[in-house]
């Protein structure tokens, strides 16, 4: 075995074991910095493999790529992370699209193989996906001008027509610009119409994708490196996808191809007179008095940056003597193990936290279900109404606790568009207020 093979295969090493330790918060920092070990590895190695040429080139781009990283995950606002995750994926999209563009100019050669060949198209087309799909979920995400998604997406449309009538001519140029052209207008024709709550699946799918590009790049300039990094993330992503489809009920298609439809009228029943209001002292006396209390956090506690105030509320529950759980849905946040990440900043233990199945066969037994941000994941339009839209979609189901806490702003449905059952309902009541401030003052109450 060559110096290059054993580097490469220590490098994949590094990358599997540190996606191992990446799963428990007590180890994650460790296996970021092992992946990180792995990944500058591979970089060497690959630049021996090259005939050790350009090494000054090399060292600033990786510098350049190294020190943006770094000073956007220093000030990055855990609020932001969906945002950054998006841009991340696209970036690695980019990088694929853009060496399967440069690899095209080697077609006409009859040395290239088929193989390769096919590699190079791969990784334009699934490239160029994931980086204008990724582009649009960063500018969704971040809440942009409609007006930017309506021009983007008939310049699309135009692009797409202008493609397609030049592969008429049938010249070799015309195809190469075909191929160039329609991964970036499909990534955004299909990731314009995907929001609201099917916000985290795409995310989760684009972060595969950026993965499975890696791996046809690999293919493509022959780094073993390379391919298995690719492999991995692309199959962890899709993992992920099928568990956040599942999560809602729904099928992947359904969620690239049918965007939810809101059904934004209040005419039932369930919807019957006013949510109950009380105050933070209200909240302290059913608190003070609770044996068994969980936390549901959703994007609201995000906004606010309500995770340290929610640590302090727990440890004073749990010198009180309550047994204090956080319920984590699969799609809560924006993004997926939004909530996990946030949890994890306030060095909340990973041992306090359950996952969907486990807290709802706990449900009846729980004495305080404080809901902090969260809307649809606890919606029970989603049992209840067959008619509703997330109807048969997994929901923490809250409403089966003796009380329920609803941490809100004000009365607005949440990300998804729809009314939400669960604040009308006679065992809950709302306090309207930043997050943050009330868990403060329901912990003043304790001291």
């Amino acid at each position: 075995m060559s110096s290059v093979s054993l580097a490469y295969l220590l490098a994949s090493i590094c990358f599997i074991l540190g996606t191992k330790l990446m799963g428990r918060m007590e180890t994650a920092v460790r296996g970021n910095l092992l992946s990180a070990l792995g990944m500058l590895i591979a970089a060497i190695a690959s630049w021996v493999a090259a005939g050790g040429q350009h090494f000054q080139a090399i060292a600033i781009v990786v510098a350049i790529g190294g020190l943006v990283g770094g000073v956007m995950a220093v000030r990055v606002a855990m609020t932001q992370m969906p945002q950054m995750v998006a841009l991340f994926n696209g970036f690695g999209g980019l990088a694929s699209y853009l060496v399967g563009a440069c690899e095209l100019r080697t077609f006409a050669s009859l040395l290239v193989s088929h193989s390769t060949r096919i590699a190079t198209v791969a990784s334009i087309i699934i490239g160029g996906i994931t980086f204008s799909g990724s582009m649009i979920a960063y500018l969704k995400l971040r809440g942009g001008p409609t007006s930017w998604l309506d021009f983007l997406k008939k310049t699309s449309w135009a692009a797409l027509l202008l493609s397609l009538v030049l592969l008429l001519s049938g010249s070799l140029g015309a195809v190469a610009v075909f191929l160039l052209l329609l991964p970036l207008c499909l990534g955004i024709l299909i990731t314009i119409r995907i929001g609201g709550g099917d916000m985290p699946v795409v995310i989760a799918l684009l972060n595969s994708l950026s993965g499975l590009a890696a791996s046809a790049t690999g293919f493509m300039i022959a780094n073993n490196a390379l391919i298995i990094a690719g492999c991995l993330v692309g199959t962890s992503g899709l993992i992920l996808t099928i568990i956040m489809c599942r999560a809602m009920n729904r099928s992947l298609r359904s969620v690239l191809w049918g965007s939810l439809k809101k059904n934004t009228k209040i005419t039932s029943e369930a919807f019957a007179g006013e949510p109950r209001l009380i105050s933070p002292e209200d909240a302290y006396y059913l608190l003070e008095a609770a044996r068994k209390v969980i936390f549901v956090p959703g994007y609201g506690m995000a906004v606010s940056q309500a995770q340290y105030a929610l640590k302090e509320l727990a440890d004073l529950l749990k010198n009180n003597g309550a047994t204090v759980q956080y319920a984590i849905h699969p799609v809560a946040g924006r993004m997926p193990g939004h909530m996990n990440v946030l949890l994890a900043e306030a060095n909340i233990p990973y041992d306090d936290l359950s996952d969907l199945e486990t807290i709802n066969r706990e449900m009846s037994e729980v004495d305080v279900a404080l809901i902090i941000g969260a809307n649809d994941v606890v919606n029970p339009a989603a049992i209840e109404d067959h008619n509703s839209p997330i109807y048969g979609m997994p929901i923490i189901e809250v409403s089966r606790a003796r009380n329920v806490l609803i941490l809100k702003r004000g009365s607005g449905m949440g990300f998804s568009g729809l009314p939400n059952a669960l604040f009308y309902k006679p065992n809950a009541a709302m306090i309207y207020g930043d997050a943050k401030a009330t868990l403060s003052a329901i912990s003043a109450e304790f001291k």
